[in-house]
């Protein structure tokens, strides 16, 4: 099947031409024709199956030959990578049909999104959050609004989002066709889904979700504090041109980044604390080849689409098999190929094994000489269970002094401590 069979306009056939896309990928042909046909969509497709066109070009399709002047279209989506990557997507989808779009998100001045509100964008792609902001005003009360997308719902519920779009289908018409896409359907998501689609067409592509077929996999043993150093080891070995990698924490992404820059590794970071004009300098800097490395966390990351990323690498292993999945989706997108290389220490190889169980994968171990340890034969305790052991030892010892010498200690004078040594 090739696009000019979905019988699409003509201005967005060149678009995909453009592109260099010369077949739908099996989300896009099973979306596309009912929501042609106007037809409201629920959608499981996980990262990298092309569901942001499968959403856009229907809608594209039905704007283009609409007068201008009226904002008919919003994307919700939970991060501002994430509507960043849908808005130029559709920009460059849309590069010969004259439509416009705007992204509203926070972390930047709200002026400009209110001109855009005013002068009626064709599509708006925006966060909650910042959206909710302007709802206070009048110009954004989006009349006109016939198409509504909500873009990785599940996400969304996972950054507590939830109550936040309950208002936004309460102050927005109600549109007359919307496309739910999400890559798994948890039970409020489910709710959700009954309560704004009108005999939606299903569509799930996986009923268990799973990494891209592309996607090569290996951990690689190691103790937390030797983690930064076989980082550096293998980025120094000359395999990995650039990598993403992901930690849980926002200061522990700080930190691995001032370690590697020390290290003669350049490379950025991306988080919630960093402001918009910050993170997109930063994914800049790593999409050019400023930086060799760019270091997020979960939530900033998501959005994320970078042509050709050889690697991912889990810093910290994933809370979550979901998280893993969406983590190492950044790679082997669109059929291509990549790697997934996880650090795991003593204390996380319960779960990734729980991972590997969930997902059905074996994910061989590699060990580096020098900073591995070797699992179930001896391996080294993580440390914090070697200082709650040495705090129990010392809590005996406490205790036994107490009952023995309770009366003494009574009579003792108090010493008083200052600062510390």
């Amino acid at each position: 099947m090739s696009f000019s069979t979905l019988k699409l306009h003509p201005a967005l056939i060149r678009g995909v031409d453009k592109l260099g896309f010369q077949h739908p990928s099996p989300i896009q042909s099973k979306a596309i024709p009912p929501a042609l046909e106007g037809r409201d969509l629920l959608a499981c497709a996980v990262t990298g199956s092309g569901k942001t066109a499968a959403f856009l070009l229907p809608i594209l399709h039905q704007l283009v030959d609409q007068p201008r002047g009226t904002t008919r279209a919003l994307v919700l989506a939970p991060t501002r990578e994430l509507a960043c990557q849908i808005r130029d997507d559709l920009n460059a989808l849309a590069q010969f049909t004259g439509l416009k779009s705007v992204v509203v998100h926070g972390g930047v001045a709200m002026g400009p999104q209110k001109t855009a509100f005013q002068r009626g964008t064709d599509v708006i792609i925006a966060t909650p959050g910042r959206l909710l902001d302007h709802f206070q005003y009048h110009y954004a009360a989006l009349s006109g609004l016939e198409y509504l997308v909500l873009d990785e719902a599940d996400r969304m519920l996972d950054m507590g989002f939830l109550p936040d779009i309950r208002r936004v289908l309460k102050h927005v018409p109600k549109p007359k066709q919307i496309f739910f896409f999400s890559a798994t359907m948890p039970a409020p998501i489910e709710r959700l889904t009954k309560e704004i689609l009108k005999k939606p067409v299903r569509i799930t592509l996986q009923r268990k979700a799973a990494p891209a077929e592309g996607i090569s996999h290996a951990a690689y043993p190691v103790l937390a504090k030797q983690r930064g150093a076989l980082l550096v080891e293998l980025l120094r070995r000359g395999h990995i041109n650039d990598a993403l990698v992901f930690t849980r924490t926002k200061h522990r992404a700080n930190r691995l980044t001032r370690m590697l820059n020390h290290n003669g590794i350049y490379s950025e970071r991306i988080h919630g604390n960093r402001s918009q004009p910050q993170r997109t300098k930063a994914l800049a800097g790593f999409k050019s080849g400023k930086f060799r490395v760019l270091v997020a966390t979960d939530i900033a990351a998501r959005g994320i689409d970078i042509e050709a990323l050889g690697h991912v690498v889990n810093f910290d292993v994933p809370a979550a098999p979901e998280d893993y999945i969406h983590r190492v989706g950044r790679t082997a997108r669109a059929e291509a190929t990549g790697e997934a290389l996880t650090l795991v220490m003593p204390e996380s190889e319960r779960d990734l094994g729980g991972i590997e169980r969930a997902l059905g994968l074996t994910i061989p171990r590699i060990r580096l000489e020098g900073f591995a340890y070797d699992v179930g034969s001896g391996a080294p305790p993580p440390e914090n269970a070697k200082r709650s052991t040495a705090k129990s030892r010392n809590a005996k010892r406490s205790t036994a002094k107490s009952r023995n010498g309770s009366a003494e200690s009574k009579n003792r004078p108090r010493r008083r401590r200052y600062g510390k040594p």
